[in-house]
Protein backbone atom coordinates (compact mmCIF):
# COMPACT_ATOMS: atom_id res chain seq x y z
CA UNK A 1 0.00 0.00 0.00
CA UNK A 2 0.74 3.61 -0.27
CA UNK A 3 2.43 5.02 2.81
CA UNK A 4 4.69 7.89 1.59
CA UNK A 5 5.73 9.73 -1.23
CA UNK A 6 8.93 11.59 -2.22
CA UNK A 7 9.39 15.14 -2.57
CA UNK A 8 7.15 16.37 -5.22
CA UNK A 9 6.70 19.45 -6.94
CA UNK A 10 2.90 21.77 -5.37
CA UNK A 11 0.61 21.56 -7.83
CA UNK A 12 -2.01 22.33 -6.13
CA UNK A 13 -2.16 25.36 -3.23
CA UNK A 14 -5.39 26.48 -0.67
CA UNK A 15 -4.23 28.99 1.54
CA UNK A 16 -6.50 29.95 4.23
CA UNK A 17 -9.65 30.24 2.79
CA UNK A 18 -13.22 30.94 4.29
CA UNK A 19 -16.34 30.14 2.12
CA UNK A 20 -20.00 31.43 2.88
CA UNK A 21 -22.94 30.36 1.54
CA UNK A 22 -26.47 32.52 1.31
CA UNK A 23 -23.97 35.57 2.37
CA UNK A 24 -24.47 34.05 5.83
CA UNK A 25 -22.85 30.93 6.77
CA UNK A 26 -19.98 30.32 7.34
CA UNK A 27 -18.79 26.85 6.33
CA UNK A 28 -15.27 26.64 5.74
CA UNK A 29 -12.68 28.89 8.16
CA UNK A 30 -9.34 29.45 7.51
CA UNK A 31 -8.66 26.20 5.30
CA UNK A 32 -5.73 25.86 4.17
CA UNK A 33 -3.95 22.25 2.08
CA UNK A 34 -0.91 21.31 -0.20
CA UNK A 35 -1.86 19.01 -3.13
CA UNK A 36 1.78 17.17 -3.81
CA UNK A 37 1.98 16.52 -7.99
CA UNK A 38 1.63 13.15 -8.99
CA UNK A 39 0.62 12.19 -5.40
CA UNK A 40 -2.62 11.09 -3.57
CA UNK A 41 -4.18 13.06 -0.65
CA UNK A 42 -7.09 12.45 1.49
CA UNK A 43 -9.12 14.93 2.65
CA UNK A 44 -11.22 13.15 5.83
CA UNK A 45 -13.66 13.73 8.09
CA UNK A 46 -17.11 13.07 9.35
CA UNK A 47 -20.34 13.92 7.26
CA UNK A 48 -20.75 18.27 7.28
CA UNK A 49 -16.97 18.77 8.48
CA UNK A 50 -16.66 20.62 4.88
CA UNK A 51 -15.11 17.97 2.88
CA UNK A 52 -17.18 18.65 -0.29
CA UNK A 53 -17.43 22.45 0.42
CA UNK A 54 -13.70 22.40 -0.34
CA UNK A 55 -13.89 20.49 -3.14
CA UNK A 56 -16.12 22.88 -4.80
CA UNK A 57 -14.29 25.34 -4.19
CA UNK A 58 -11.34 24.80 -5.76
CA UNK A 59 -13.63 23.18 -8.66
CA UNK A 60 -15.28 26.77 -8.81
CA UNK A 61 -18.26 25.32 -8.16
CA UNK A 62 -19.73 26.71 -5.55
CA UNK A 63 -21.98 29.77 -7.42
CA UNK A 64 -24.79 27.56 -8.48
CA UNK A 65 -25.20 26.72 -4.39
CA UNK A 66 -24.87 30.19 -3.72
CA UNK A 67 -21.56 30.43 -2.10
CA UNK A 68 -18.77 31.81 -2.49
CA UNK A 69 -14.51 32.30 -0.99
CA UNK A 70 -14.13 35.42 0.76
CA UNK A 71 -11.08 35.19 1.93
CA UNK A 72 -7.93 33.34 1.02
CA UNK A 73 -6.49 32.24 -1.99
CA UNK A 74 -6.37 28.83 -4.49
CA UNK A 75 -3.37 28.79 -7.01
CA UNK A 76 -2.84 25.34 -9.46
CA UNK A 77 0.72 25.74 -10.92
CA UNK A 78 1.28 28.92 -9.22
CA UNK A 79 -1.78 30.59 -10.95
CA UNK A 80 -4.65 31.73 -9.37
CA UNK A 81 -7.91 30.06 -10.34
CA UNK A 82 -10.24 31.06 -7.95
CA UNK A 83 -11.72 33.40 -10.35
CA UNK A 84 -12.05 30.78 -13.66
CA UNK A 85 -14.79 29.51 -15.20
CA UNK A 86 -15.28 25.11 -13.60
CA UNK A 87 -14.63 24.36 -17.96
CA UNK A 88 -11.43 26.69 -18.31
CA UNK A 89 -10.60 24.42 -15.36
CA UNK A 90 -11.10 21.29 -17.18
CA UNK A 91 -9.24 22.20 -19.86
CA UNK A 92 -6.11 23.18 -17.28
CA UNK A 93 -6.62 19.34 -16.37
CA UNK A 94 -8.73 20.06 -12.84
CA UNK A 95 -11.81 17.96 -12.75
CA UNK A 96 -14.46 16.95 -10.10
CA UNK A 97 -16.08 13.50 -9.70
CA UNK A 98 -19.25 14.51 -7.75
CA UNK A 99 -20.91 12.56 -4.70
CA UNK A 100 -23.51 10.27 -5.64
CA UNK A 101 -21.56 9.67 -9.17
CA UNK A 102 -24.12 11.60 -10.85
CA UNK A 103 -24.78 9.76 -14.57
CA UNK A 104 -26.95 10.88 -17.43
CA UNK A 105 -29.10 7.95 -16.80
CA UNK A 106 -30.74 7.80 -20.13
CA UNK A 107 -27.58 7.54 -21.74
CA UNK A 108 -25.36 4.60 -22.34
CA UNK A 109 -22.05 3.43 -20.44
CA UNK A 110 -20.38 4.14 -23.33
CA UNK A 111 -22.39 7.87 -24.17
CA UNK A 112 -21.15 8.84 -20.84
CA UNK A 113 -18.10 8.19 -21.23
CA UNK A 114 -17.72 10.31 -24.46
CA UNK A 115 -19.13 13.32 -22.60
CA UNK A 116 -15.66 13.08 -20.72
CA UNK A 117 -14.14 14.56 -24.18
CA UNK A 118 -16.84 16.81 -24.83
CA UNK A 119 -14.00 19.50 -24.31
CA UNK A 120 -11.21 17.71 -26.80
CA UNK A 121 -10.04 19.31 -29.80
CA UNK A 122 -7.41 16.48 -30.53
CA UNK A 123 -9.28 14.39 -33.03
CA UNK A 124 -11.38 11.09 -33.26
CA UNK A 125 -8.78 8.41 -33.07
CA UNK A 126 -7.11 9.99 -29.49
CA UNK A 127 -10.49 9.82 -28.13
CA UNK A 128 -10.88 6.47 -29.11
CA UNK A 129 -7.90 5.33 -27.50
CA UNK A 130 -8.28 7.03 -24.04
CA UNK A 131 -11.74 5.41 -24.42
CA UNK A 132 -10.40 1.74 -24.88
CA UNK A 133 -7.53 3.25 -22.15
CA UNK A 134 -10.60 3.58 -19.79
CA UNK A 135 -12.06 -0.01 -20.19
CA UNK A 136 -8.42 -1.37 -19.60
CA UNK A 137 -8.98 0.02 -16.07
CA UNK A 138 -12.38 -0.51 -16.36
CA UNK A 139 -13.09 -4.23 -17.87
CA UNK A 140 -16.50 -4.42 -16.10
CA UNK A 141 -17.37 -1.00 -18.07
CA UNK A 142 -16.83 -2.20 -21.57
CA UNK A 143 -18.88 -5.42 -21.06
CA UNK A 144 -22.17 -2.90 -20.17
CA UNK A 145 -20.93 -0.21 -22.67
CA UNK A 146 -24.55 -0.85 -24.30
CA UNK A 147 -26.30 -0.94 -20.67
CA UNK A 148 -28.46 2.59 -20.04
CA UNK A 149 -26.26 3.90 -17.18
CA UNK A 150 -29.33 4.15 -15.02
CA UNK A 151 -29.37 0.84 -14.89
CA UNK A 152 -26.31 -0.38 -13.72
CA UNK A 153 -25.31 -0.91 -10.25
CA UNK A 154 -23.86 1.80 -7.80
CA UNK A 155 -20.18 0.01 -8.35
CA UNK A 156 -20.38 0.37 -12.31
CA UNK A 157 -21.93 4.25 -11.85
CA UNK A 158 -18.89 4.73 -10.02
CA UNK A 159 -16.54 3.20 -12.23
CA UNK A 160 -18.23 5.35 -14.84
CA UNK A 161 -17.76 8.89 -13.04
CA UNK A 162 -14.43 8.19 -13.04
CA UNK A 163 -14.23 6.97 -16.54
CA UNK A 164 -16.10 9.78 -17.89
CA UNK A 165 -13.34 12.01 -15.73
CA UNK A 166 -10.13 10.27 -17.35
CA UNK A 167 -11.67 11.19 -20.60
CA UNK A 168 -10.68 14.57 -20.40
CA UNK A 169 -7.09 13.88 -19.86
CA UNK A 170 -7.07 15.61 -16.55
CA UNK A 171 -3.91 16.30 -14.57
CA UNK A 172 -5.93 16.26 -11.68
CA UNK A 173 -8.97 14.70 -10.47
CA UNK A 174 -11.01 15.74 -7.21
CA UNK A 175 -12.98 12.52 -6.08
CA UNK A 176 -16.34 13.09 -3.63
CA UNK A 177 -16.86 10.14 -1.53
CA UNK A 178 -15.81 7.11 -3.88
CA UNK A 179 -16.80 4.69 -1.13
CA UNK A 180 -20.24 6.36 -0.65
CA UNK A 181 -23.12 3.39 -1.03
CA UNK A 182 -20.82 0.48 -1.91
CA UNK A 183 -19.99 -2.92 -0.67
CA UNK A 184 -16.33 -2.98 0.89
CA UNK A 185 -14.99 -4.79 -1.71
CA UNK A 186 -16.33 -3.25 -4.32
CA UNK A 187 -14.54 0.04 -2.36
CA UNK A 188 -11.73 -1.94 -2.27
CA UNK A 189 -11.24 -2.41 -6.24
CA UNK A 190 -12.21 1.56 -6.54
CA UNK A 191 -9.25 2.61 -4.33
CA UNK A 192 -7.14 -0.14 -6.35
CA UNK A 193 -7.96 1.43 -9.34
CA UNK A 194 -6.93 5.06 -8.47
CA UNK A 195 -3.85 3.63 -7.07
CA UNK A 196 -3.33 2.22 -10.04
CA UNK A 197 -4.08 5.52 -12.31
CA UNK A 198 -2.01 7.46 -9.96
CA UNK A 199 1.06 5.07 -10.65
CA UNK A 200 0.58 4.06 -14.08
CA UNK A 201 -0.77 7.39 -15.21
CA UNK A 202 0.41 10.01 -13.13
CA UNK A 203 -2.68 11.36 -12.40
CA UNK A 204 -3.03 13.26 -8.99
CA UNK A 205 -6.28 12.90 -6.87
CA UNK A 206 -7.33 14.34 -4.17
CA UNK A 207 -10.36 12.92 -2.22
CA UNK A 208 -12.84 13.32 -0.01
CA UNK A 209 -13.51 10.09 2.40
CA UNK A 210 -15.35 8.72 5.19
CA UNK A 211 -13.74 6.17 5.51
CA UNK A 212 -10.45 6.98 7.30
CA UNK A 213 -9.24 3.29 7.08
CA UNK A 214 -9.44 2.96 3.62
CA UNK A 215 -8.23 6.21 2.44
CA UNK A 216 -4.96 6.26 4.73
CA UNK A 217 -4.25 2.89 3.24
CA UNK A 218 -3.91 4.44 -0.11
CA UNK A 219 -3.18 8.04 0.55
CA UNK A 220 0.25 9.78 0.88
CA UNK A 221 -1.01 12.94 2.09
CA UNK A 222 -4.04 13.18 4.66
CA UNK A 223 -6.37 16.08 5.93
CA UNK A 224 -8.52 15.34 8.47
CA UNK A 225 -11.76 18.53 9.00
CA UNK A 226 -14.37 19.19 11.56
CA UNK A 227 -16.47 21.59 11.71
CA UNK A 228 -14.80 23.37 8.51
CA UNK A 229 -11.60 23.82 10.04
CA UNK A 230 -8.34 21.29 9.20
CA UNK A 231 -7.73 20.18 12.77
CA UNK A 232 -4.66 17.08 12.06
CA UNK A 233 -2.54 16.76 8.90
CA UNK A 234 0.84 14.80 7.95
CA UNK A 235 1.63 11.75 6.43
CA UNK A 236 -1.02 8.99 5.92
CA UNK A 237 1.66 6.69 7.76
CA UNK A 238 1.72 8.82 10.36
CA UNK A 239 -1.77 9.37 10.80
CA UNK A 240 -3.12 6.40 10.88
CA UNK A 241 -0.39 6.03 14.30
CA UNK A 242 -1.89 8.73 15.92
CA UNK A 243 -3.59 8.00 19.14
CA UNK A 244 -6.37 10.57 18.21
CA UNK A 245 -6.85 9.28 14.85
CA UNK A 246 -6.96 5.73 15.85
CA UNK A 247 -9.79 6.23 18.89
CA UNK A 248 -11.92 8.92 16.75
CA UNK A 249 -11.54 7.69 13.58
CA UNK A 250 -10.18 3.79 13.61
CA UNK A 251 -12.35 2.82 15.79
CA UNK A 252 -9.23 1.63 17.69
CA UNK A 253 -7.66 3.50 21.39
CA UNK A 254 -5.17 1.98 24.28
CA UNK A 255 -8.13 0.46 26.19
CA UNK A 256 -9.09 -1.25 22.78
CA UNK A 257 -11.98 -0.95 20.08
CA UNK A 258 -14.47 1.92 20.81
CA UNK A 259 -17.08 2.96 19.19
CA UNK A 260 -17.22 6.50 17.19
CA UNK A 261 -20.82 7.40 18.63
CA UNK A 262 -19.70 6.88 22.57
CA UNK A 263 -16.92 9.78 22.30
CA UNK A 264 -18.81 12.79 22.99
CA UNK A 265 -17.18 15.16 20.03
CA UNK A 266 -16.61 18.48 22.07
CA UNK A 267 -13.75 16.75 23.87
CA UNK A 268 -11.99 15.73 19.99
CA UNK A 269 -12.54 19.49 19.11
CA UNK A 270 -11.08 20.98 22.50
CA UNK A 271 -8.15 18.66 22.45
CA UNK A 272 -7.20 19.62 18.81
CA UNK A 273 -8.59 23.02 18.39
CA UNK A 274 -7.27 24.45 22.04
Amino acid sequence: MLDTAPTRQTLLEVNNIEVIYNHVILVLKGVSLDVAEGGITALLGGNGAGKTTTLKAISNLLKSERGEVTKGSITYRGERIQDLAPSDLVKRGVIQVMEGRHCFEHLTVEENLLTGAYTRKDGRAAIADDLELVYQYFPRLKERRKSQAGYTSGGEQQMTAIGRALMSRPKMILLDEPSMGLAPQLVEQIFEIVKRLNEEQGVTFLLAEQNTNVALRYAHVGYILESGRVVMEGSAADLRENPDVKEFYLGVSEEGRKSFRDVRSYRRRKRWLS
